[in-house]
């Protein structure tokens, strides 16, 4: 039999590396058995989730050993985020589980103190080897389809601190923040990743391809370790993301469309009458998401803004979207809407884990959580904040890891005079006054697209979902959807400062300049639009051109292979 095959060991998102195997046009098979292990003559094993429920898996299936086995025959192996970290004696994610105990050492939580943790987002490599009689400190040349200096994605709260115990397997370090970790482990048939070349555009298929090609057997003894310049030493690169955001509806035709409205209001009103009139079509999702995956964009986030109700699971249209998608765009995609509990037509019962789970396995890296979220906090809140276990936030996170889990919040202001009168909730102050000249507001959330107010704020909602396991915050703002004048700064600067993981600010954004103050003013990790990029009014190359003249880090398109 022999050949390539990918162990799929039941978590996240796999159809994306089988997709960009595809592109490459290398024929592959799955593992299903133990025994298919050790037939492989090219082993993948892409990972994504916790480190304990992939080592359990593994040993439930009885992978562990051949895999083992595999690895020491010499054959190539490539292994992709948990795949790299299954390889070492265990994870601080979970103490009481070993790894595979191939390599030396621990992988280690990110420290909180000085960085958003996960650490979500494309950042730099930096290759700590060279081929001999190359004389360069700083090398240019491409190791291993990895060139230096290009960044690529990362997703992860646990990594591999480097230390000099661990040259002889170091290939290439990032930096986050002020630790310098392992991101690309190189020795004789092994070649790892810590980020998922899958996901980091043609950059990362170049990766791919290299193992493929076979390059991912190099003997150590052709290469050596470089003698850090102080001046060369790597520095946190972290760049900060541009996401464009599809809200995907069907229209009264009963076609799936992108659409954008102004105040949540997608229907167009051109004869001003006020009577609203067909569904805005702004294009299809499919050709959009390609578009910005072509044009840059370091995330494509698909919201779907009617949940297709009265729809059985596995028909659900946003699936075959995300299939369509993920074959052609090769950068993280987000679904939001209908993350729930749900009942098929015929009266089947599905979870919310189970629901997630078709989006994963359809090719979403990550799920929102909007509605739901809100009513979980209202129950986390009414219990004295005890977590219940249950919610869809703690179910999805403890089985695809926190990263994998976006709470879309929808805000909006309201305004007091005192905080008194804001009912206990958080009050900041504000430089817009209300309609009564008062200079405090409080922000609450909304639930069914912002058609339904309800007596808990922002603050208490991103801080008791970060504490249900919730790995980002998509930040929303009513008041600033559909104006173009800019992010809420407000807003985001106070939601900033009460949580621990990433933010993107989403909503009001209208020019170039929106993008940076947002950056340098709330030290967000990423920035949304949809209708200035859906119009072309800005474009993506334009938003990044800018930024990047104002020294602000953001990822250069790699338009080829």
């Amino acid at each position: 039999m022999g050949g390539l095959y990918l162990l799929d060991y039941g978590a996240g998102n796999v159809r994306s590396l089988a997709n960009a195997l595809n592109r490459l046009e290398y024929d592959f098979k799955w593992v299903k058995k133990p025994e298919d292990i050790l037939e492989a003559d090219k082993l993948i094993f892409p990972g994504v989730g916790a480190f304990g429920s992939a080592m359990e898996l593994l040993t439930s299936k009885n992978y562990a050993e051949p895999l083992k086995q595999y690895i020491k025959s010499g054959k190539p192996y490539m292994g992709i985020c948990v795949g790299l970290q299954a390889l070492f004696h265990g994870s601080e994610e979970n103490p009481n589980v070993p790894g595979l105990c191939i390599i030396p050492g621990t992988v280690k939580l990110f420290n909180k103190t000085d960085k958003a943790v996960p650490h979500m987002g494309w950042n730099e490599v930096f290759c700590v080897r060279r081929i001999n009689g190359i004389n360069e400190d700083y090398p240019q040349d491409d190791h291993h389809g990895i060139k230096q200096g290009t960044v690529y994605y990362f997703v992860h709260s646990y990594a591999v601190p480097f230390t000099d115990e661990l040259k002889e397997w170091t290939l290439a370090t990032t930096q986050y923040g002020k630790e310098i970790f392992v991101s690309v482990i190189q020795k004789d048939n092994i070649l790892c990743t810590q980020f998922h070349p899958e996901k980091s555009g043609y950059a990362g298929l170049k990766v791919l391809r290299s193992f493929l090609q076979g390059e991912g057997i190099v003997s150590n003894t052709s290469r050596q370790f470089i003698i850090r310049n102080p001046e060369i030493l790597p520095r946190d690169r972290f760049t900060k993301r541009i996401i464009a955001c599809l809200d995907v509806r069907t229209n009264d035709q009963g076609d799936l469309v992108v659409t954008k409205g102004d105040q949540y209001d997608v229907r167009e009103c051109n004869d001003g009458s006020g009577v609203s009139g067909q569904v805005r079509n702004l294009g299809k999702p499919v050709d959009l998401a390609r578009r910005y995956f072509e044009e840059g964009a370091d995330e494509i986030t698909f919201l779907n803004i009617t949940s297709f109700r009265n729809c059985p699971l596995t028909d659900l249209p946003m699936l075959e979207i995300l299939k369509r998608t993920s074959e052609t765009v090769f950068v993280p995609l987000t679904i939001g809407g209908g993350i729930r509990d749900v009942i098929d037509p015929d009266g089947k019962f599905h979870s919310a884990l189970d629901v997630a789970g078709e989006y994963f396995r359809s090719g979403a890296d990550k799920v929102s959580i909007g509605s739901d979220a809100v009513y979980a906090v209202e129950k986390y809140l009414a219990n004295d904040k005890k977590l219940s276990g249950d919610t869809a936030i703690e179910t999805i996170a403890r089985a695809y890891g926190s990263q994998a889990v976006v709470i879309s919040v929808d805000p909006r202001r309201v305004y007091v005079d005192s905080p008194a009168n804001a009912m206990g909730h958080h009050v900041i102050p504000t430089s817009y006054p209300g309609p009564k000249g008062e200079t405090l507001c409080w922000y609450q959330c909304t639930v069914k697209g912002g058609r339904e107010g309800r007596d808990i704020d922002v603050h208490q909602l991103v801080t008791a979902c970060e504490t249900m396991g919730a790995g980002e915050i998509l930040l929303n703002c009513m008041d600033k959807d559909g104006t173009n004048s800019g992010y809420d700064l407000e807003l985001i600067q106070d939601v900033k400062k009460a949580v621990n993981i990433p933010v993107i600010a989403s909503s009001g954004a209208g020019r170039e300049e929106h993008f940076e103050k947002v950056f340098v003013e709330t030290n967000v990790e990423a920035a949304l639009a949809a209708g200035i990029f859906h119009r072309r009014e800005v474009p993506i190359q334009s938003v990044k051109n800018y930024l990047k003249e104002r020294d602000i880090l953001v990822r250069d398109i790699i338009s080829t292979l």
